[in-house]
């Protein structure tokens, strides 16, 4: 199952449409910053991601950007990082 590395990041114009969507994102990735997540995702979660997304956002008002740097094994994105050091999400084992 080959994944793809994402930055998400959205401009959500209510305060409770915005805590919402963090929560959402929360589920998928990576919190780097206010509003900015970074994500690994197979086909089927971006998929669901973005389905979800639409459902949650009003399109007149907010905004979801969703940037693919490409397959997560192996990407070294070029990213210039003020402050805190940028690490893309590597696969690790998960225990139950």
């Amino acid at each position: 199952m080959e994944e793809h590395l994402y930055i998400v990041t959205y401009d959500i114009s209510e305060p409770r449409r915005w805590r919402r969507v963090f929560k959402l994102m929360n589920g998928y990735g990576e919190w780097l910053q206010l509003s900015v997540f970074q994500c690994r995702l197979s086909r089927r979660r971006h998929a669901e991601l973005v389905a979800t997304l639409d459902e949650m956002i009003v399109n007149d008002h907010d905004h979801v950007l969703m940037v693919d740097l490409g397959p997560a094994e192996g990407v070294e994105p070029s990213v210039i990082s003020l402050g805190k050091t940028f690490q893309a999400i590597t696969r690790e084992p998960v225990i139950v």
